[in-house]
């Protein structure tokens, strides 16, 4: 999938996040075209997040998957989606998460999300 692409993928797949959970907002933004903008931006951080950090945190805690059969790549997605909105409380607009639990439902749609909207536009990741 082309990098625009995976971009918008997880952007609306953030922004459904929002709609559905209560402790997950994003700030910033007053007109509808600002919002759109934010959801993107905050998107990219979060590819870059998934790019960059999450090779490394899934090496290191392989011991950790296997010991889980698998189930923590929820909480290492969850991770990813507190470091990104972290990275963006740095800024005026971002992503606010309330708690870990939160953030591991908020990861959890967002995957799912990802993965449906993938599958849709017929690309792999």
């Amino acid at each position: 999938m082309g990098f625009v692409a995976r971009v918008i993928v997880n952007g609306v797949a953030i922004w459904l996040a929002t709609v559905l959970l209560s402790g997950l907002e994003v700030v910033g933004g007053a007109t509808t075209a600002e919002r759109v903008g934010i959801f993107l931006l905050i998107g990219l951080v979060f590819g870059l997040v998934n790019a960059i950090v999450k090779p490394i945190v899934a090496v290191l805690s392989i011991p950790l998957y296997i010991l889980t059969l698998g189930l923590f790549t929820l909480v290492v997605n969850a991770l990813m989606l507190m470091l990104t909105a972290w990275i963006t409380e740095q800024t005026s607009w971002g992503l606010r998460i309330d708690n870990f639990g939160t953030a591991v439902i908020g990861a959890l749609i967002v995957s799912v999300v990802s993965l449906v909207l993938s599958g849709l536009t017929g690309s792999k990741r």
